[in-house]
């Protein structure tokens, strides 16, 4: 089956669809998508991971089509976010 493994750092993003049998698990298309040699300081004992941006389990079952998603800790409080463009931080003009 089809699936898509998805992870970003602040410079460099990668989103790759990977066949993996009907048996996978969240962990093992994470492992056979290559995404741990292409980060090497990706740990995924730190990372929450989620299918479609619902939290997963890496012994979770994946369906056809899912995406699975490794998330990097917040550098933000996003509740300050919208204070500092209203207060014209964020704008590029």
């Amino acid at each position: 089956m089809q699936i898509a493994v998805a992870y970003s750092e602040p410079v460099n993003q990668l989103w790759l669809r990977i066949e993996v049998p009907e048996e996978a698990t969240v962990q093992s298309a994470i492992e056979q998508s290559g995404i741990l040699k292409k980060f090497p300081s990706l740990d995924l004992s730190n990372c929450a991971i989620g299918i479609f941006g619902k939290m997963a389990e890496l012994d979770a079952a994946l369906k056809p089509g899912d995406r699975v998603e490794i998330y990097r800790a917040i550098t933000a409080d996003p509740a300050t976010v919208p204070r500092r463009v209203i207060a014209g931080e964020g704008d590029d003009d």
